[in-house]
């Protein structure tokens, strides 16, 4: 899908799946994103992960190769700070996460779950998300809790295959307490304004790429972002049959992604 050179200015992208697979570089991805920002484009990495903070992820991906810092990562957890401080300030927190990302969390009130907090916020899932764990979450909505979620994909792909995520879990939780989560990280149209206000473009100029049609990509071009999905990561034939949308564009890899840009002048 899509043809000829795309004209932007910024690149988002996602980084598990696309960038790497369990921190791991992907073939020829380093090398992309070096050619991208040699071409003078704004780069701003953008994911759903929320198991490491904004400066343990660039140190990791540093450590792989990437050419990245801190002020590069733009992060679930980061946005829903954000979200938190304009919409409930000075709520109690109580957090729900795999994986400490407390310090992308400043400004805001954590509170441990059997303190009645006013808002529950649920991060990425992991071994945390037992059962006593998710029924204590329950508890506390129904008990009047707001439930605010930093994502809600259903699975990502680690280097042992596919595996469950935050969005399997927040459907059980949403309809049992007949509630619906504002969800803050992609594919949350608050997200990409996020991502584009740190660039310092419109989003005619901008460009994401994603392994995920939905949350990534559509949920990009939904913001007038142009969106480029690749076969890497979760990406499974199928899911894209049953989008409710065409990525504007289709790549075997980010290593592709300097050839579909062209030329730089």
């Amino acid at each position: 899908m899509g043809s000829g050179p795309v004209s932007v200015r910024a690149v988002l992208i996602d980084i598990d799946g696309v960038l790497t697979v369990s921190w791991r570089a992907l073939p020829g991805t380093v090398a992309a994103l070096r050619e991208i920002r040699a071409a003078g484009l704004g780069v701003a990495l953008v994911t759903n992960t929320t198991s490491r903070t904004r400066a343990s992820i660039a140190a990791t991906l540093a450590a792989a190769g990437f050419a990245v810092t801190a002020e590069d990562v733009l992060t679930a957890p980061a946005v829903t700070a954000a979200h938190l401080a304009a919409h409930f300030p000075d709520a109690r927190c109580a957090l729900l996460n795999s994986g400490d990302v407390r310090e992308d969390l400043a400004g805001v009130r954590l509170v441990g779950m059997d303190a009645d907090p006013d808002v529950v916020v649920v991060g990425g899932a992991g071994p945390e998300f037992g059962y006593a764990a998710l029924d204590r979450v329950f508890g506390q909505l129904q008990r009047g809790a707001r439930l605010v979620a930093m994502h809600r994909n259903l699975f990502w792909r680690t280097d042992r295959g596919l595996q469950l995520d935050t969005g399997a879990f927040l459907l059980g939780l949403e309809r049992a307490a007949r509630i619906e989560a504002v969800v803050t990280g992609k594919p949350s149209p608050a997200f990409f304004a996020a991502a584009l206000a740190r660039l310092g473009v419109g989003a005619d100029r901008a460009l994401m790429v994603g392994d995920d049609v939905e949350a990534d990509v559509l949920a990009a071009q939904r913001a007038g972002i142009t969106g480029v999905l690749v076969r890497t990561g979760k990406y499974l034939p199928e899911t894209l049959a049953a989008a409710g949308g065409a990525p504007d564009h289709v790549l075997d890899s980010f290593a592709g992604l300097p050839a579909l840009l062209g030329p730089r002048g």
